[in-house]
């Protein structure tokens, strides 16, 4: 029987028999991240084809040659099928399935370069997590625009990369408004260790995991206030009716915010010692200069930059976002964190569940 302290090696007769129960395809990761590092080692266990392309020569190098990312992956042997490449017209050529995985204030960029590329036949799963914020559009708008007519889905759910990196069990979400496209990514990816549930709806499941980080800065904050546990509930329950207000809003579901892409990767994000949000709101409560913190970093704090989007987004729907507000105050106009802390608790009494239902 396998056991989870077992670790990957323990677990290799379900990813054998995980071989047996998948298409077998080409796939290729767009984004050497951690997160892109991790999805693209997931698929390569899986026997498929497998590619990950990275902007940073050394990344791929070290790669292909030493079966390591130590820049943004460290500690995680890599499989030996995967193949790193900076090429991307090598990359995608004659892949079945692509993955995006750059931070999102890059997707539009990388979509646009990938476009001419990709055949029509391609589905194209976008894993990036945010708002853009020069627009104020999800991912999906952004990718709309920059591949029109695309097969296009979208993955998320509580998911840290070194854990499925290691092949721990791992349960996402796939989103697309074409059940054969998700369908297909849930076909790829899908395995005993790493489930991959399907959904309808690609709005709920994008404001999901845009917002989450956003309440994982608070969240942060308030343990590093040392708060205590029942604040912590609080943030996580009143962030989760924000993010509710806003993607119904937008036309999504309020159901889809209890499943993985909702609830499941705002409790993982906001509680994690992983979670790199949560670690920015821990450094600002030590102290820190979230700018200087920030852009000392390898990896990005997605949360950093969505807090301003969804802020802009929100005000044009007219979505009240009180946590999200004052998140956005402390990173960006150096509201001291115990001022937004007065702000919040000093507000008027509410309906729990306004503006959802």
């Amino acid at each position: 029987m396998c056991h989870i302290r077992d670790g990957p090696q323990g677990c290799n007769f379900l990813r054998q028999r995980a071989y047996t129960l998948l298409l077998m395809g080409r796939v290729t990761v767009i984004g050497a991240g951690a997160w892109g590092t991790a999805l693209a080692s997931h698929a390569a266990r899986l026997g498929h084809q497998t590619t990950l392309w990275a902007r940073e020569e050394e990344v791929a190098q070290s790669i292909e040659e030493r079966r390591l990312n130590d820049r943004f992956l460290a500690g995680v042997a890599l499989p030996a099928t995967l193949r790193a490449t900076t090429n991307a017209a090598d990359a995608v050529k004659d892949v079945d399935f692509v993955l995006l995985v750059p931070p999102s204030q890059h997707l539009r960029l990388v979509a646009r370069m990938l476009a001419p590329l990709l055949s029509e036949s391609v589905t194209v799963a976008v894993a990036s997590k945010g708002i853009e914020v020069a627009t104020g559009k999800l991912m999906s708008e952004v990718m709309a625009e920059e591949m029109p007519g695309a097969r296009l889905a979208f993955l998320s759910g509580p998911s840290f990369a070194k854990e499925v990196a290691a092949g721990l069990p791992t349960d996402v979400v796939v989103a697309s408004d074409r059940a054969d496209v998700a369908a297909h990514v849930q076909e790829m990816m899908h395995a005993p260790h790493f489930r991959v549930y399907t959904s309808d709806d690609p709005t709920g499941v994008e404001v999901a995991g845009a917002l989450k980080n956003v309440v994982a800065v608070a969240a942060g904050a308030c343990d590093g206030l040392g708060l205590g546990m029942n604040a912590r509930a609080a943030i996580i329950t009143r962030g989760l009716a924000e993010m509710t207000r806003l993607g119904v809003a937008l036309g999504a579901s309020p159901l889809t915010f209890l499943g993985m892409g909702g609830v499941g990767d705002l409790v993982l994000t906001c509680t994690g010692p992983l979670s790199r949000n949560r670690t920015l709101g821990l450094k600002v409560a030590e102290g820190l200069d979230p700018r200087e913190y920030v852009a000392s970093q390898v990896t990005v704090a997605e949360g950093f930059t969505t807090c301003k989007a969804a802020r802009i987004l929100a005000a044009s729907k007219g979505v009240d976002l009180p946590i999200t507000e004052q998140v956005y105050q402390v990173l960006h106009e150096g509201r001291p964190l115990l001022d937004a802390l007065r702000e919040l608790v000093s507000r008027g009494g509410k309906r729990e569940l306004e503006g959802i239902g």
